[in-house]
């Protein structure tokens, strides 16, 4: 049985392996230290929250979200980072994760929930296409630095 919740401070390692496997599969390079800067923020809970899934009491998989003003609506929620260890796959800890940050969402009356992906994470996308919409948008990221 899939179980979500919070993050304690028990989990920092663990987090980490999920943190890197993530980053990893994207191919975002972060430095030992923007892990620690990353666990200090979400355990502070100010402006990035995070929710964890466990089997067994084991830590596999984890979802770090924010919410954010729009000019047209309420906030919204932005699920920026949904890792599941690859081997916990297929087994719903993904879903579970997603409908944990909903609940947050709805809880803070934000008006929408979104996240992105890339368009080659086709497992990914099958259960996003069950879950969501897919609202046809593609990102583009102009380089500030």
């Amino acid at each position: 049985m899939i179980e979500t919740g919070s993050l304690s401070p028990q989990d920092r390692a663990a987090w980490e392996v999920l943190a890197r496997g993530y980053k990893r599969f994207y191919r975002t390079d972060v430095p030992d230290e923007g892990y620690e800067q990353m666990w200090r923020r979400l355990s502070e809970g100010r402006d990035v929250h995070a929710v964890g899934a466990r089997v067994d009491g084991e830590l596999v998989g984890i979802a770090h979200y924010l919410f954010h003003a729009t000019g047209w609506t309420g906030d919204s929620c932005y699920l920026q980072d949904l890792y599941v260890d690859e081997a916990a796959r297929g087994r719903g800890a993904a879903r579970a994760l997603i409908e944990r940050v909903a609940g947050a969402a709805r809880e803070r009356g934000a008006a929408r929930l979104y996240w992105t992906t890339r368009e080659d994470n086709v497992t990914a996308r099958a259960l996003y296409d069950r879950v969501a919409a897919f609202n046809g948008f593609v990102r583009y990221d102009y380089p500030l630095g």
